[in-house]
C-alpha cells in the first residue's frame, strides 16, 4: 500500500524522471550521430548523459536533502534518511545516439534497502511507467498485468547484450541456442524498458547478464508488481551475474535453459 512516504517518492520520481527525459529529448542535436562539433558524437551523448543526471540529482536534493544517491554517471552519497535514489539518467545511450527511440530516464527509491518506488520515462514513446511496492504497476493511469505464460516455444523474449567482445560472444552462444525453444528473441537496448515492457505484456520474458543496480532497479519493481516473477540463476535475487524477468510458467523454464546454457559465465 501507498504511504505519505512513498506517495511523495513517488511524486518526486516522476517529477525528476520527466525533467530529466524532457531535458534529454529536447536538447539532442538532430545530427548527433554525425556531429563533428565535438571530438565524437560519444562525447555529446556523454555531456547529456551527465546532465540529465545532474537534473535529477539536483531535484531530489533539493526536496530531500538527508537521502543518498547511486547513479550511474557517479552520484554516490550516504544519506542519513534511510532513503536512497538509484538513477539511470539514460538507459540505451547507444539508441539514444542512433536516434531510435527505445531510451528510458530510470528513477527508483529504496527504504533500508528496499525499492519501494520505480519510475521508467520513455519521452520518445510518450510513456511513463511506475510503481509502488505493494501498490501495483501501472503505465500513466493503466494497471499493468504481465500476459499469462505460454508454453516456451510461443514465448518472445528480449535480452541484452555486453559491450566487451567475450562477454557479446557468449552472450550469442546462449541466444543461439535458447531460440529454437522460443518463439523468437529480441533485443531492444534498454534493460529499464524490456523489463517494463514484461509488465505491460508486450513481452513474455527477459533476460540478460552485466546489468547495474541502476539498470534494473525502477523496472524490476515494475515487472514485480505487474505479477512477473524476477530474480537471477537458481536461489539468487537479480543482479549483474543474470537478470530474469517473465510471469510464472514462462520464468521457470527460462532459468531452467539459462542455468543449462551457463549463461552467467563466459
Amino acid at each position: 500500500m501507498t504511504d505519505a512516504r512513498t506517495s511523495e517518492l513517488l511524486t518526486l520520481a516522476l517529477e525528476a524522471a520527466r525533467r530529466a527525459g524532457a531535458l534529454l529529448r529536447d536538447g539532442r542535436p538532430d545530427d548527433l550521430a554525425v556531429a563533428r562539433t565535438k571530438s565524437s558524437p560519444i562525447d555529446v551523448v556523454t555531456e547529456m548523459d551527465i546532465a540529465a543526471e545532474k537534473l535529477i540529482t539536483g531535484y531530489l536534493e533539493d526536496h530531500r536533502p538527508d537521502d543518498g544517491f547511486l547513479g550511474e554517471e557517479g552520484a554516490s552519497r550516504e544519506g542519513t534518511s534511510g532513503v536512497r535514489w538509484v538513477v539511470d539518467p539514460l538507459d540505451g545511450t547507444v539508441n539514444y545516439l542512433y536516434g531510435l527511440p527505445t531510451w528510458a530516464v530510470s528513477v527508483a527509491a529504496e527504504i533500508d534497502g528496499e525499492t519501494v518506488v520505480g519510475v521508467v520515462e520513455a519521452p520518445m514513446r510518450g510513456e511513463t511507467f511506475h510503481a509502488v511496492r505493494g501498490g501495483g504497476a501501472r503505465l500513466g493511469d493503466r494497471p499493468l498485468r504481465c500476459r499469462p505464460a505460454p508454453p516456451l516455444d510461443q514465448a518472445l523474449v528480449s535480452t541484452g547484450f555486453n559491450y566487451v567482445h567475450s562477454v557479446r560472444t557468449h552472450q550469442a552462444d546462449v541466444a543461439q541456442r535458447l531460440i529454437p525453444r522460443l518463439r523468437d528473441i529480441r533485443r531492444g537496448g534498454s534493460a529499464a524498458l524490456d523489463l517494463s515492457d514484461v509488465a505491460a505484456g508486450r513481452l513474455d520474458g527477459y533476460y540478460e547478464r552485466g546489468l547495474s543496480p541502476w539498470d534494473l532497479a525502477a523496472g524490476d519493481l515494475i515487472a514485480r508488481e505487474a505479477g512477473a516473477l524476477t530474480g537471477g540463476r537458481p536461489g539468487h535475487a537479480p543482479s549483474g551475474e543474470l537478470t530474469i524477468a517473465a510471469p510464472p510458467g514462462v520464468f521457470e523454464p527460462l532459468q531452467d535453459l539459462l542455468e543449462e546454457f551457463g549463461a552467467w559465465h563466459d
